[in-house]
Order: structure tokens, then C-alpha cells, then sequence
């Protein structure tokens, strides 16, 4: 660091009282390349990077296991069966982005970044795995019920989802939970189609009409459960169950003692937001008694909280509903069924950890075990019959067959001077005498090596200029200087290669909202490239016009992703992304979509569903559906795309389609209008054939056959916005 005093006169650096500067070596400590020091296992400082290194890096076989894995070709694959999957049934991710993005000119299906892969063998396999869990448990333990599962469509509420979810739980007799009306019809609709045995469960608050729903459900051969979450809810279910002359079958949710702690445990403990406490649930049984409808309670339900980091608690919480449970007999309930609610949690980060919400330190078969042997103990104790376990596992059943995948379009990188270009008598000239003491003590506390105090003097320094800036006595190319300056004494002094920003063609608002929400952090990674080693560190920034639109916090506590270069973008032997630099977010199966807002009228994503297939790439699209347009996203703010075209057309043919001989161009114009409603509002990456300036007053077409196809126009003004959204 002494070398930040060498480039000037002694006499002009250092302020009246102030020694001569002294004479400094000129050379500057290299910056240090990134180096992967987390994963010390894989030996990063091997001169060869393998796809191994990086899977240690990014924690891939924490996370990832047992459904991803990376590839001898440096790309992340898909194990569609989990343990079970053979090697030539894995699904290479960069080839389902280039058969989804590709033309269909050559194949492809031409439809555009951002894209969510749902994989719907992965559903199946973590359904059945949970469902494997219990039955294993259950026959260890002597068990002497079963276990018979829900899917809480709050979780993901997207058709094909819920409706994959009954069809491969109907083996099982796996059911669905409600909260809402809406939710309510989609899954009397969806368990039309399902195990008549399957239960459906009505939780959350609820009205007159949601009840006579329900109720109606169970006029319809539905297994519907009625949940009270208020004690006010037993006088609405007693009063039209007898008016529809059916007979309910209802639940009390408790409100557990038992509190989880975490960030995931406020709907726990007794000031919960919901269910009953021991008093409620008294004077509902009351009530339910004097009106000859005991024996219509027959399941308990509870919720410790999303997230649960380990089996301790989970025990915990599972003894006390268990011990409400057999009160509930005794007082002459037709008691059956013991929900134990959500909380199965998942690994986001790979560190099997029982200390933070984004991790748990057990698996399905831990959790399985633990919850059995917690109903039992009281059982026995009580000598009462087991009862049927249900849960209400939705993070740990959706969360991994869905991959969130968008394309790095540029990287901007702080711009540090050398040393040879900074022109400290140039920035001097102006200073004030406290900025030059500034400079002075910078310099000083370079030579000492005094870290903080480098970055207290230079921060100080710039607050100076920044002032001096404001009252007109500094110019702007001083300013600039002193910035450079600054930058690189934090550069000298770190030592390290400052983080990139990446900026992506995403919106964090809409494709991951609980990062931006709560700070819920999930595994981010290139999908392919991992043969290479990743050579800077970078943040994502978003498309969208709001400083919170970055992601700058990764698992394992990093603030800044490893990333490759995105110069040349490719030249390991990863090939096959056109140049092109993609990320995948993984692990975001629930919640994400039903979060995701629309702001900056940025919509959701291009959504494909893949199946594994024994074909020459190992899988098939079966479902493809591009993104919401420009148009759709304005319709859900209440505009009228037509009508703003028209507006819009009318106003070209008013300034643009005077000119004579100009008429070509005035066509082409209206139709560049039309199909922008059409497009999706995310960027086009820049290709050879893509924005071609053509000879037309400065308007842009994709290429030159869309420009003569829309000079060449003939159609309609009707026609050609049908042509829009064809």
C-alpha cells in the first residue's frame, strides 16, 4: 500500500505543519482471482476444474440430493426417480432451454426467457417417498392405523400441479386442504377425479357460503372436513348442515403450547393467529353436544409452524395434540383422525442443520418416524385406538420438481484505476484544507496498513468532495478522481477482485418473492458451465425500476454468487448456450407463483412440463405455455390493450402517415405496435439476426422478414391485432 503516495510532490500532498510525503514503492499487491475456499474437498486450487469442484461449491449434493446432480458436460441435470434414477434417465437443463427458447423454424418451441421447468416425475417421487416414509414407520412401530396424506393448494395453486398431485396420490388415498373459497371449488373439482376415500380438508376462516361449500362437497361423496379455526364457526356448520340435511364431519384446530421459534413459528404458540385454545375447544364440544352432534368431531388439527428445524420440537408439539387428542375421546368424540398440519421441512442450503430456517437436520424417514412414535406413546398411554395420521405437507412435496431459470443479459464490474492513472496533484488542486488533511491521513494510514482506518479517511474524503461538489467549488472531473482514488485504496486494501453486478432478465417481485418479502434464500446456480472454473463473483439485479430488485444474499451465508465471465461466455466444453449465460433457482417449487406480483407490469415466466423419456435427450415437453404479455399484464391493472392499440394507431396515422410514398412504413409501424401488446415484457437477448436496423426512419425489426412482412401487410386493422394473439 505504500505506493498510493508515490505519484506526487511531497510539498503539494501533504497540508501546512505536515512532514514531506515520503517516497513509496510504486507497485500495487495483485488482485487475488476468485477461489472456491468452500470447498476445500473438491481441492479449488487444482489447476484443473472439474464438474465435481463445482458441485461442491455451489453445495449441489447438499441441496440438490437426490434430484440433481451436475454432468461430465459441466451442466445441471435432473434425476427425475430420485435414488432410483439411471444415469441415461437424466435430464440435462441446458437442453430442455435450448429446445424450449430455439426457433420453430429449427425445432424449438420458440418460447421466450424466463422459464419454470416443472417436472412432474419429481412430484410423483416425493409423494411417494413421503408416503413410503410412513408406511415404514407405522409397520416398525406396530402402528395399528395408517397414514393418509393432504396437499395444501395455498402451496401451489396451478392447475396441472394439483391436478398431478391427486392423480399420483390416488394409489394412496391422498387428498387436498383448502383455505379459501376458491381454493375450496378447485379441489371439489380436482378429487372428483381422485380417491373417493381421499380427505378433503376446509381450513382457514370462514363464512356462510364457504360452509354451505363444504357441506355441500360432502352431499357430493367428497371426504370433506370442516375445520373450526373460530369458535364462532360451530354455530354456522350446526345451523346449515340441518338446513341441507347433511351430516358434517368436522375438526377443531388447537392452538398449541408448543412454540417454534424460528422466523416460520408466528402462527405458533398460545397468541397464534389461528385455532382454538383448550377453553374454545370445550365450549365448541359443549355445543356440539347439546345440539346431538358429538359424534360429527372427528379429526384434531394443529401446526407448529413451516420450517420445522428438527425432530425435538416436532416430538414436542406432536405429545401435546396427541394428549388433546385423547381428552377429546374421553369427553365422547367420535375422534379419528389426528392432522399434525405443515412444517415438514426442506434443505435449502445443504448444511442439515436444525439451527436455522434454511435448513432441518432430518429426512422424510426421521420425520416420519418421530411423529408415529410421538402418537402412539400417548395412545397406548391412554388406551385409546390409534387414529389415522394426516399432514399438510406442501413446501417438502412441490418445492423441488420446479426449477426457475433466466439468462444473465450483461455484467458491470467497478471501474478502479491504476496507480500510473491517478493524478493526485490534478485532485488536490481544489481540495479544501480538511480534504487535503484527508489525504494525508489516507496515505498515512495506507503505509500503516491500517485497514479501517483506510476506509475511514477515504469515506471521509469523499463526503468532503461530494460538499465541495454541491457548492460549485469542485468540478466533476475532480470528483471523478477522488472516486477513482477511493476505489482503488478499497481495492489495494481488500486485496480482492470487488463482486460483479449481473444483470438479469428476471423480476425478483414476481419469480421470487419471498426473497424480496421475508429474505428467504434459495440455491442459485449457473446450469451449465460447472466443467469451468468460475472466475469472478457477482450479485443479480433485476429488470425492474426498485433498488430492492437484487438478490445479493446466497446459502451458506455468502453475499455475492461465484459466476463465470460472461466475455466469450462458454469456451469450456459446455456447449450449446449460444453464447448465452443461464441461471436456474432451484427449490422454489412452493409459494413462489401465487406470490409474484406484477410490478413494472412484469408478468410470470414461459412454464414447460417435462417428462422423462427414452428418447435420444431423455425427456419431452408434454405441457408448454408462454408468459403472460405485455397485453395480459396490462388487462390485470383494468386497461384495454384494444382500445390503447387503437388509440395509439390512430395517433401514427395522425403524425407518422401523412407523408406520401411513406405508406410502407406507416404499416409497419402499426404492426411493431400491435405485436409489442403481444410480447412478453422481458428483454430479447441481442442476436446476429435480432435488431436489425433496416432503412425505415429508425424503426426496428427483429429481423428483415418481419420489416417486408409488415410493409408487405395487407391486412386488416381487426386482422392483423388477431394476428397479435394468434
Amino acid at each position: 500500500m505504500p505506493a498510493l503516495a508515490c505519484c506526487v510532490d511531497a510539498a503539494a500532498v501533504a497540508p501546512p505543519g505536515y512532514a514531506a510525503f515520503f517516497a513509496g514503492d510504486s507497485s500495487l499487491p495483485s488482485a487475488v482471482p476468485f477461489s472456491a475456499s468452500t470447498a476445500d474437498a473438491a481441492d479449488s486450487n487444482s489447476t484443473h476444474w472439474s464438474p465435481a469442484h463445482s458441485s461442491a461449491l455451489y453445495r449441489i449434493d447438499g441441496w440438490g440430493a437426490p434430484y440433481f446432480s451436475v454432468n461430465n458436460a459441466g451442466n445441471i441435470t435432473v434425476r427425475p426417480y430420485g435414488t432410483d434414477t439411471l444415469a441415461h434417465q437424466e435430464i440435462d437443463l441446458l437442453k430442455i432451454v435450448k429446445k424450449v427458447s430455439d426457433p420453430k423454424s429449427v425445432g424449438g418451441l420458440g418460447l421466450q426467457l424466463p422459464l419454470i421447468v416443472r417436472v412432474p416425475d419429481v412430484l410423483k417421487n416425493r409423494l411417494e417417498s413421503l408416503q413410503s416414509a410412513f408406511e415404514s414407520a407405522i409397520q416398525a412401530q406396530g402402528y395399528e392405523s395408517h397414514y393418509q396424506g393432504v396437499y395444501p393448494v395455498k402451496c401451489n395453486q396451478d392447475r396441472f400441479v394439483v391436478e398431478d398431485i391427486v392423480k399420483f396420490g390416488a394409489p394412496f388415498r391422498f387428498g387436498l386442504e383448502a383455505g379459501s373459497k376458491p381454493e375450496l371449488l378447485l379441489a371439489m373439482s380436482c378429487l372428483c377425479k381422485g380417491n373417493p376415500e381421499a380427505l378433503l380438508v376446509c381450513n382457514g376462516f370462514k363464512d356462510a357460503e364457504y360452509i354451505f361449500l363444504a357441506l355441500l362437497a360432502r352431499k357430493l361423496a367428497l371426504n370433506t372436513v370442516i375445520v373450526l379455526e373460530e369458535e364462532e364457526e360451530v354455530d354456522l356448520v350446526i345451523e346449515i348442515s340441518k338446513k341441507l340435511s347433511v351430516r358434517p364431519v368436522i375438526g377443531v384446530r388447537a392452538k398449541l403450547r408448543t412454540k417454534h421459534s424460528g422466523h416460520f413459528g408466528s402462527t405458533s404458540g398460545e397468541k397464534g393467529k389461528f385455532g382454538l385454545t383448550t377453553i374454545q375447544i370445550l365450549r365448541v364440544v359443549k355445543r356440539l353436544q347439546d345440539s346431538g352432534m358429538l359424534d360429527c368431531l372427528q379429526l384434531l388439527h394443529f401446526h407448529i409452524g413451516s420450517q420445522i428445524p428438527s425432530t425435538a420440537l416436532l416430538q414436542a408439539g406432536v405429545v401435546e395434540a396427541a394428549q388433546i387428542y385423547s381428552e377429546l375421546v374421553r369427553l365422547g368424540a367420535d375422534m379419528k383422525v389426528i392432522d399434525i398440519g405443515g412444517g415438514l421441512g426442506i434443505d435449502y442450503d445443504g448444511s442439515k442443520s436444525g439451527n436455522s430456517d434454511l435448513s432441518v437436520s432430518y429426512g422424510l424417514q426421521e420425520y416420519a418416524s418421530a411423529v408415529v412414535n410421538a402418537v402412539r406413546f400417548v395412545c397406548d398411554r391412554k388406551s385409546i385406538k390409534h387414529p389415522i395420521i394426516c399432514s399438510e405437507s406442501g413446501r417438502a412435496i412441490v418445492s423441488h420438481h420446479s426449477i426457475l431459470i433466466f439468462e444473465a443479459m450483461s455484467a458491470t464490474a467497478p471501474t478502479t484505476p491504476a496507480m500510473n492513472q491517478v493524478d493526485l496533484p490534478f485532485i488536490l488542486e481544489g481540495l479544501s484544507e480538511d480534504a487535503r488533511v484527508d489525504c494525508w491521513n489516507l496515505s498515512q494510514a495506507a503505509m500503516r496498513h491500517e485497514t479501517e482506518s483506510c476506509f475511514v479517511y477515504a469515506d471521509q474524503l469523499k463526503q468532503r468532495c461530494v460538499e465541495q461538489f454541491k457548492e460549485g467549488t469542485l468540478g466533476i472531473e475532480q470528483l471523478a478522481a477522488v472516486d477513482g482514488l477511493c476505489d482503488l485504496v478499497s481495492k489495494v486494501v481488500d486485496a480482492s477482485e470487488p463482486a460483479r453486478t449481473y444483470h438479469v432478465n428476471l423480476s425478483i417481485f414476481t419469480s421470487i418473492p419471498d426473497f424480496w418479502s421475508i429474505g428467504q434464500i434459495f440455491p442459485i446456480v449457473p446450469i451449465h458451465r460447472l466443467d469451468e472454473r468460475p472466475e469472478v463473483r457477482g450479485i443479480l439485479s433485476d429488470l425492474t425500476c426498485d433498488s430492492d430488485g437484487k438478490i445479493d444474499k446466497f446459502i451458506g451465508g455468502e453475499t455475492s454468487l461465484p459466476l463465470h465471465g460472461l466475455e466469450g461466455n462458454g469456451g469450456g466444453s459446455s456447449g450449446g448456450a449460444n453464447g448465452r449465460y443461464y441461471l436456474g433457482m432451484f427449490l422454489g417449487g412452493a409459494y413462489q407463483e401465487s406470490l409474484g406480483g406484477v410490478h413494472n407490469l412484469f408478468g410470470g415466466p414461459s412454464v414447460v412440463s417435462v417428462s422423462q423419456s427414452d428418447g435420444p435427450y431423455s425427456f419431452a415437453v408434454t405441457r408448454a405455455a408462454p408468459g403472460p404479455s405485455c397485453g395480459d399484464v396490462l388487462r390485470v391493472m383494468q386497461h384495454e390493450p384494444e382500445l390503447m392499440f387503437e388509440t395509439l394507431k390512430h395517433r401514427a396515422e395522425e403524425f407518422c402517415g401523412q407523408d406520401h410514398g411513406n405508406e410502407g412504413t406507416h404499416a409497419a409501424l402499426v404492426s411493431t405496435i400491435a405485436r409489442s401488446f403481444h410480447n412478453m415484457p422481458y428483454l430479447v437477448a441481442a442476436s446476429p439476426c435480432s435488431l436489425t436496423a433496416m432503412n425505415n426512419n429508425g424503426f426496428y425489426y427483429c429481423n428483415e422478414e418481419d420489416y417486408n412482412a409488415a410493409v408487405d401487410s395487407g391486412a386488416s386493422e381487426d386482422e392483423q391485432w388477431s394476428y397479435c394473439y394468434a
